[in-house]
């Protein structure tokens, strides 16, 4: 990974986009965002932080992943607009040498902001910074029952990889079979060009 790379990648923020109306405005994840991520996931659908690494509407999820930013273990690209944070992509970076070149890959999106293409501008943002950060894999995890996340990732090129059963169990004590997708960065680059789609 090279930090000039990174540098040069984080320049073109704050970046600002117009969807369905609303203005959105996309910057890299501050160490002061503690407050309004969490804000933003107590909003959220109960089964959206179902495959979140971390519980993130608890003070102690959002401490373990400000201490991954900070740490450089974790990229994050926070989305805003008037009513606060929107949304976000991270890259969470293994720590095992055999898999560094494989990132996971996590997106969500405030209630307000979906059916008007944020997740997937988020998921392209994401992608850019991989190629900063020489990933070359990245994976999505889900539970199958999340539908819309499940289409969109097979749209932006992702396979199933794996499933996995009774992985996940939510607050009320029932088991969900997780879902494993991945898609190669240079191969998620070269069909955005080949369609014309700036990355």
């Amino acid at each position: 990974m090279s930090q000039a790379k990174v540098a040069e990648a984080w320049k073109q923020y704050p970046l600002k986009t117009k969807l369905n109306g609303t203005v959105y405005t996309l910057r890299p994840m501050a160490l002061d965002d503690g407050e309004g991520l969490q804000a933003f996931a107590r909003g959220l659908p109960p089964h959206d932080l179902l495959f979140m690494r971390r519980d993130i509407t608890k003070p102690e999820g959002i401490a373990r992943w400000l201490d991954a930013v900070k740490r450089g273990a974790m990229y994050s690209v926070i989305c805003e607009d008037d009513h606060g944070i929107a949304g976000y992509s991270s890259l969470h970076l293994t720590e095992l040498d055999w898999s560094a070149h494989v990132a996971d890959l996590r997106v969500a999106t405030a209630e307000r902001a979906r059916g008007a293409g944020l997740g997937r501008l988020l998921t392209r943002e994401a992608f850019n910074m991989a190629l900063a950060l020489d990933i070359e894999k990245v994976v999505a995890r889900m539970t199958t029952d999340q539908q819309g996340a499940r289409a969109l990732f097979q749209e932006l090129g992702f396979q199933p990889e794996a499933l996995l059963k009774d992985e996940v169990k939510d607050r009320h004590g029932e088991y969900h079979d997780l879902l494993i997708m991945a898609c190669n960065v240079d191969t998620f680059i070269a069909q955005r060009r080949a369609f014309g789609v700036s990355t």
